[in-house]
C-alpha cells in the first residue's frame, strides 16, 4: 500500500500525481468510482465512464463528494494498491470514525 495525502480542489480534483503515477493511470486511463461505507472506491476499469484528467489529476464526481461531505479544501487520506489498480480516497468524516474507534480501544472505552 501506498499513502497520500491531498487537498480537493474547487473543482473536485486531487492533484497528488505521486499516487496516480504509482497506480500506473495516464491521461485518459478509464476508471469505475463509487462510494460505500463514507470512503471512495477508485478502481481501473477498462469499460468506466471516469477517467484520469488530461493533467493527470483524479476528478472524484460531484455526487460522490456530496455523498462524503467533501468540498473544495478538504485533505483527503489516499490509499493506494497499485498490484489491483486500486485507490481508496478517505475522506475527513471517515478519518475521525477510524481514529476514535482505535483511540476507543487504546483508551478503553475513553476511560483513563
Amino acid at each position: 500500500m501506498l499513502y497520500g495525502l491531498a487537498a480537493i480542489d474547487v473543482s473536485g480534483r486531487i492533484a497528488d500525481r505521486t499516487i496516480i503515477r504509482a497506480l500506473g493511470w495516464a491521461p485518459g486511463t478509464r476508471l469505475h468510482i463509487r462510494e460505500g461505507s463514507g470512503v471512495i472506491v477508485v478502481r481501473l476499469d477498462r469499460q468506466g465512464v471516469f477517467t484520469v484528467t488530461g493533467q493527470g489529476h483524479l476528478h472524484l464526481p460531484s455526487a460522490v463528494r456530496h455523498w462524503c461531505g467533501l468540498t473544495a479544501g478538504d485533505r483527503v487520506l489516499l490509499a493506494a494498491n497499485p498490484p489491483e489498480g486500486l485507490l481508496v480516497v478517505h475522506p475527513p468524516a471517515a478519518l475521525d470514525a477510524m481514529v476514535v474507534a482505535v483511540h476507543a480501544g487504546v483508551l478503553g472505552g475513553g476511560q483513563e
